[in-house]
C-alpha cells in the first residue's frame, strides 16, 4: 500500500511528530515512501497512505499478523490518518532455507484463524485497501458466496467500467461465481491472511528469512495467499509450497484451484492497470471452470 509521492519535508515532519525523534536526513524511496534517518543514525520508513482509512487498515493488519508470532513484520513507530512510520528492514537475498521458513510461517499464520471470511483486523476499518484499490471487508460465513459477492463481482464491475473487460466478456466470470460451491474444494475455516501476498510484499532479510510488508489483512481462504505468491512468481516457490504442505497439508486438488484464487487479484489489477490484466482475468476464469 503506497500513496502519493512523499515529499521529504512532509515525511520528515510526520516522522518527527509521530516518533518524537529529531530527523537528520530524508530521501525519497519509491512511490509514497521516504527513508528517514534519525539523529543518532537509526533509519525508519515513512509511508503516505493511499486514501481514507489506508494507514489505519495497514497498521491494524500489521498488528494482527504480528500478534500470531508466526511471521515477521516491520514494527510500527507511529501512525495517523495520513502517515505510517515503520521499522526499516535491511535486506539480504532469498535462500532455500528462507523459502522453507516462509512456507512454515504462512501455515502458522493461516492457522491463527479469523472470526469470519472477510473479517477485518481488530480495530481496523471495514473500508480498507488492496494496493491502490478500495477493498471492503464484509464478514460472511460461507467462502464461495462471500468470495463471489465481496471479492470477484465488485472488481469485475470495476474492470468493465474501466474498459479493461468488454461489456459482453464478463459472463465467464459470472459463471465462475455461480459454480463456486462446486469449484471451491473442501470447506475450510477462515484463515488469517496477509491478503496481498505477491512477491514484492515479501522481503528477504539479512539472515535470508522472510519479512512480510504491505498487508491487506482479512479473514479468507488459505489457498488465496498461496495463489497470490504464484501469480507474479516467488523465489524457490516449490520449496515454499512443499514446506507449507508439510506443516499444514492442503486439500486435494489445490493446483486446479489456483486460477480461481487468482481471479480476484487479476480483476483488481484490471481495474487499476487496464486490458492486459483483464485478458488474464478472463483466462483465469476459463481455467477455473475447467477445474
Amino acid at each position: 500500500m503506497t500513496g502519493p509521492a512523499a515529499g521529504p519535508g512532509e515525511a520528515a515532519a510526520a516522522t518527527a511528530r509521530l516518533t518524537g525523534r529529531r530527523v537528520r536526513a530524508v530521501r525519497p524511496w519509491g512511490a509514497g515512501l521516504a527513508l528517514v534517518e534519525l539523529a543518532g543514525g537509526a533509519q525508519l520508513v515513512a509511508k503516505r497512505g493511499t486514501g481514507p482509512g489506508a494507514t489505519a487498515a495497514e497498521a491494524a493488519g500489521l498488528r494482527w499478523l504480528a500478534d500470531t508470532a508466526a511471521v515477521r513484520v516491520p514494527a510500527i513507530h507511529g501512525s495517523d490518518e495520513q502517515w505510517l512510520v515503520l521499522e526499516r528492514i535491511t535486506e539480504g537475498g532469498p535462500t532455500v532455507r528462507g523459502a522453507e521458513r516462509l512456507g512454515r510461517e504462512l501455515a502458522a499464520l493461516h492457522a491463527a484463524g479469523a472470526p469470519h471470511f472477510g473479517s477485518p483486523p481488530p480495530g481496523g476499518p471495514s473500508d480498507a485497501w488492496i494496493g491502490r484499490a478500495p477493498m471492503r471487508d464484509e464478514p460472511g460465513r460461507e467462502w464461495p458466496a462471500w468470495y463471489a459477492e465481496h471479492r470477484v463481482l465488485p472488481y469485475l464491475r470495476g474492470a468493465v467500467d474501466a474498459g479493461a473487460v468488454g461489456p459482453g466478456e464478463g459472463g465467464v466470470v459470472e459463471e465462475v461465481c455461480r459454480r463456486l460451491p462446486e469449484l471451491a474444494g473442501p470447506p475450510l475455516p477462515p484463515a488469517r491472511l496477509h491478503g496481498d501476498l505477491w512477491n514484492g510484499n515479501v522481503l528477504w532479510g539479512e539472515d535470508g528469512g522472510p519479512w512480510l510488508i504491505d498487508p491487506a489483512a482479512h479473514g479468507g481462504h488459505r489457498e488465496t495467499d498461496l495463489a497470490m505468491l504464484e501469480l507474479f512468481g516467488c523465489p524457490h516457490l516449490d520449496r515454499v509450497l512443499a514446506a507449507y504442505d508439510e506443516a499444514a497439508p492442503l486439500p486435494p486438488g489445490r493446483p486446479q484451484r489456483v486460477a480461481l484464487h487468482q481471479l480476484f487479484p487479476l480483476l483488481v489489477h484490471a481495474t487499476l492497470f487496464g486490458a492486459p490484466y483483464g485478458r488474464r482475468a478472463l483466462t483465469a476464469a476459463r481455467t477455473a471452470l475447467r477445474g
